[in-house]
């Protein structure tokens, strides 16, 4: 005896129920508040960004006029080594030999 197959139909399934539009008035101004928060916080990074770059392009030009300052000392009391304290010189100590 020979035996047939039988397909299995796949029942569709309809929702009846309507599609929402919108997001509530409560969802969206929730979204909205959340969009602000990060708009400001870009901002205010941003901000902090544009100072932090303004505060070491100051550095850099600070550490060029030092160099000119050190230089000077170089060539007036032969040494850099100066306490920034109380503006004491630090000269290199000599190598005294002793018989």
């Amino acid at each position: 005896m020979a035996k047939t197959k039988t397909k299995t139909k796949k029942e569709k399934i309809v929702d009846l129920k309507p599609k929402a539009e919108k997001i509530t008035e409560e969802q969206l101004k929730d979204v909205q508040a959340l969009i602000n928060d990060i708009n400001r916080s870009q901002l205010e990074i941003g901000s902090i960004e544009t100072r932090k770059h303004h505060l070491l392009h100051g550095i850099a030009i600070s550490n060029d006029k030092l160099t000119l300052v050190q230089s000077e000392f170089e060539k007036e009391y032969g040494t850099i080594d100066i306490n920034v304290q109380d503006g004491t010189i630090n000269y290199p100590k000599e190598d005294v030999k002793t018989d």
